[in-house]
């Protein structure tokens, strides 16, 4: 077995095209990701398959292509634009005597130089545990003659047992430790909601200018750069909207076409600030020519945390690239659908603030709700989402709950308890609750 060094600079660059669009990966984004990963480019090397190869996924022939230019210029890395499978990373490795990385390990080591927060890299050490346990036999190859038997047990197969070992112990241990993270976030969001003020997430493709607009908005000094995956870390912050309306504004992780399942599961106490925002503002690149590909990423990722029903208005940032005009689009009900801005020049924040004043002032619901004794359990919901200011029983047993929520919540516990909306709402609020439905 070689001596495998640590990711280098010196990068050979591999790209594969397939027939099925589904498993195709774009070039560009790939060579930015290599340049966030702090990789210095040497050569990229690009081939057509029908399918994968199930020893070197590029094919012997285009292997050895790749090995003369490896031993040529000294490579320290080979990066492969797609997943490589256990086998085929060894195989790779052993060819090309040098580290080889593929997409998911890739963003992986991006994710690793970002965190910051010590939240932050308890998710990627997992995401990255999570990776590493299916290839550990790679640094024990060298031990494989041995076989197993009485007398003839290897220290490989020793090391290897005692790596997985070490390996489940220190997953286990972050496991532990982000349930307490959770359970601190689940009671932010909990006074959050009992001062009755509502988040708004943004969301988008990684480089759509979320850090940028969250600066632009509430006047903040979040980390903001031409980089893919420049912000990790979710951060909040309180943005007043007016004198009487404000709300609790969220920037997350950026998104990515075919992102590592591995990280999802990581993130998922981070992305639960997006499933549970009340209104969720998908930044995109005005200027991107792929923008609707990565739309469609973006909704990908948002249906598998399950946050796609979350009401979404699209931002159409840098629209100062297009030399556009800032301008609101309604769809065929009047809603607001898309707003076009440029959070770089403040073009169109003012729009942007206006929509969200329309939004939650028209969306809190205030009132008295009656309810009958045998209607307990309804009572007790509407508590637990922290509807309820105060109440009062009247000479009849009825409980009269002074009701301020916002009206997304009561119209969610109706369809997830099968509860008739007429049900949860005061009097005065049927109406407008019929337009809104």
């Amino acid at each position: 077995m070689f001596d495998r060094p640590g990711i280098g600079e010196q990068a050979i660059l591999v790209h594969m095209d397939f027939n099925d669009e589904h498993h195709r990966e774009n070039l560009n984004e790939f060579e930015e990701l290599a340049a966030s990963a702090g990789a210095r480019v040497v050569h990229i090397v690009t081939t057509r398959r029908h399918s994968p190869d199930p020893k070197y996924f590029i094919g012997r022939g285009k292997a050895d292509e790749i090995l003369q230019l490896v031993e040529a210029d000294q490579i320290d890395l080979v990066l492969f634009n797609h997943a490589l499978s256990p086998s085929q990373e060894r195989n790779l490795e052993a060819l090309f005597k040098c580290r080889v990385l593929d997409r998911t390990g890739l963003i992986l080591d991006i994710f690793a130089q970002r965190a910051r927060t010590f939240e932050g890299k308890l998710q990627v050490e997992l995401a990255q545990l999570r990776h590493l346990s299916t290839r550990l036999i790679r640094g024990w190859t060298h031990l494989e003659r041995q076989k197993g038997g009485i007398g003839l047990r290897g220290p490989g197969e020793t090391q290897l047992e005692t790596d997985r070992r070490l390996l489940a112990v220190r997953m286990k241990q972050i496991n532990k430790r982000l349930v307490k993270v959770r359970k601190q976030r689940e009671q932010g969001r909990a006074s959050r909601q009992k001062a009755e003020v509502p988040t708004v997430a943004l969301v988008g493709y990684t480089n759509a200018g979320k850090s940028t607009l969250f600066n632009a908005l509430t006047e903040s000094d979040v980390y903001a750069e031409d980089k893919l995956f420049a912000t990790l870390d979710p951060t909040l912050r309180r943005l007043d909207l007016n004198d009487a309306q404000s709300v609790i504004l969220a920037d997350t992780v950026g998104f990515i076409r075919h992102l590592p399942h591995d990280l999802v599961e990581a993130f998922r106490s981070t992305l639960q600030e997006t499933e549970e925002a009340h209104l969720l503002l998908h930044v995109i690149d005005a200027s991107d020519e792929l923008r609707l590909d990565n739309i469609d990423a973006v909704d990908g990722v948002l249906k598998e945390i399950g946050a796609d029903e979350v009401p979404q208005i699209q931002i159409m940032n840098k629209i100062d690239r297009l030399e556009l005009e800032p301008r609101i689009e309604h769809d065929d009900e009047g809603r607001v659908k898309r707003v076009w801005l440029s959070a770089k020049t403040g073009a169109g924040l003012d729009m942007l603030k206006q929509v969200l004043v329309d939004i939650f002032w028209q969306d809190q619901v205030k009132g008295i709700l009656c309810l009958a004794p045998e209607q307990a359990r309804i009572r007790a919901l509407l508590y637990g989402i922290h509807a309820v200011q105060s109440e009062q029983v009247d000479a009849a047993g009825n409980s009269l709950l002074q009701i301020n929520t916002a009206k997304r919540d009561l119209l969610q516990l109706a369809s997830r308890e099968n509860i008739s909306p007429d049900v949860l709402f005061p009097e005065s609020f049927h109406q407008s609750l019929a337009k809104a439905v």
